[in-house]
């Protein structure tokens, strides 16, 4: 273990944990280094020997502890540790070690908040060094990085099935398993139905309409992930559990709750853990997404297919509508649901009025971002994003009201202006004219903001879908 580590590191903690293979050996290492600012730095190593006796080690996950790194017990004799996205669950092997764990945890965390470590900061970026150092097997990677939360979708099967709902289980692992290796082109549903008989040595005439069912399921899954725009593929669960497909991917983007990362060890992901209803809140994961947005899992419906309408809507200033028909066009099975249709509505219109402001050179909106954005340092003390945003939409609205008034004003000394002389009238018609050029000279910026916007707003040539 010791080998591993570099000269100026030393280790604060190694705690072994529980394993799902009964011949491997697991620690949870905290180490500690003295960092550019010349304060405390710790990250957390996950170590494997390949059995008991091994006196070699492997890293197989560095989870780094930022200032947002929360520690939650899980109820079942471990305890997870979340910080920038990422979730990771321990579980000592006893009730001592766990212990002693928490503790050094805590106090770690403490240093990290009290020096407001971030990820893209000066702090921590030794990481690297232990993150390319990562060569334990995948099996082996696969276990530090598993999702404890998932949820699945699927009711629980009966504690004794059925006779049908058994032979309806073999058909399906059967009939994919056949459907693999033919000429899908050349081929009726009818002769796999008979290659299947032939294989369950049975007869299925009952199960036809199970069957094909079952074929056009499995046709939509083995269909291939859709290019929407260069680097951006739209795809299902099928997709990305196919490695062989996924050669040319280096990031996938999973907007799912019941479906694992298939290959930690080998892709960068991001997870976005929302339940494809209505009611789901998918508008404050967009900043997020659009930043991360390369491949996306499950069936490419509703939560993946809005959040890739989103992001073409704020990377290249589209409409909803524009943006909605042109992955429509690309994936026909697209189908946000109401729900997420209202929520792009919502979007639209955010993004709509801070262009609109940002445009507006009257009003410095440097420091207006979108809900999500910045780190939680950056955003300290600022107005809530819409509701800046609202104050500004109301303050523009009270400069229209005063330019009215200013007319009237105008009308009123134009009127005295014409009165027999009247010095004092000619006077106050010279400041009506400055105005009245003032007032044009606003509304020529105005015009111009206008255009600057309607052509941010317009379709990119390499994307014309007209």
């Amino acid at each position: 273990m010791f080998k591993i580590l570099r000269s100026e590191d030393r280790i604060k903690l190694a705690v072994r944990l529980e394993s799902s293979w009964s011949d491997r050996v697991r620690y949870m290492v905290v180490i500690y280094t003295t960092g550019h600012q010349d304060t405390e730095e710790n990250i957390v190593l996950g170590m494997d020997f390949t059995d008991k006796d091994s006196k070699n080690c492997s890293i197989g996950m560095v989870l780094p502890l930022w200032s947002d790194t929360n520690i939650h017990l899980d109820g079942d004799g471990g305890f997870s540790v979340s910080t920038a996205g990422r979730s990771h669950v321990f579980k000592p092997v006893s009730v001592q070690a766990m212990w002693s764990a928490l503790q050094v945890l805590h106090k770690a965390c403490e240093v990290s908040r009290r020096f407001n470590y971030f990820p893209g900061g000066i702090a921590l970026t030794w990481m690297a060094f232990y993150e390319s150092c990562i060569t334990s097997e995948q099996s082996c990677i696969n276990e530090w990085n598993a999702m404890t939360d998932l949820e699945s979708t699927r009711s629980d099967s009966p504690t004794m099935p059925t006779e049908r709902e058994r032979t309806e289980c073999v058909i399906k692992a059967k009939l994919r398993n056949i459907m693999m290796f033919q000429d899908l082109e050349n081929i009726t549903s009818k002769e796999i139905r008979n290659d299947l008989e032939q294989h369950m040595n049975c007869n299925l005439k009952e199960y036809k309409e199970f069957i094909d069912n079952e074929m056009l399921l499995i046709l939509g899954q083995m269909d291939k992930a859709t290019l929407i725009f260069d680097h951006v593929y739209l795809g299902s669960e099928w997709n990305a559990s196919n490695l062989e497909e996924l050669r040319e991917v280096g990031f996938i983007l999973n907007v799912t709750r019941e479906i694992d990362n298939f290959f930690p060890g080998l892709f960068s992901y991001h997870n976005v853990r929302v339940y494809d209803e209505e009611a789901t809140d998918l508008l404050a994961h967009w900043n997020d997404t659009y930043n991360f947005i390369v491949k996306i899992h499950k069936m490419g419906c509703n939560r993946s297919a809005s959040t890739v309408i989103a992001y073409a809507m704020k990377e290249y200033g589209w409409s909803l509508e524009k943006a909605y028909n042109f992955v429509k066009q690309k994936r026909s099975i697209a189908q946000p649901n109401a729900g997420f249709m209202r929520q792009l509505a919502e979007y639209e219109g955010i993004l709509d009025a801070r262009d609109a402001l940002l445009e507006d050179e009257a009003f410095p909106m440097a420091h207006l971002a979108l809900p999500g954005e910045g780190t939680a340092a950056q955003t300290c003390g600022r107005l809530d994003p819409l509701e800046d945003m609202r104050l500004r939409l109301e303050f523009s609205t009270l400069e229209e009201e005063d330019e009215e008034e200013a007319k009237k004003e105008e009308a009123e000394m134009a009127a005295l202006a014409q009165t027999p002389g009247n010095t004092e009238g000619k006077k106050m018609e010279e400041e009506a004219e400055r105005s009245e050029e003032s007032r044009l000279g606003l509304a020529n910026l105005n015009t111009n903001n206008s255009n600057r916007l309607a052509a941010k707003r317009s379709c990119p040539a390499a994307f014309d879908v007209s």
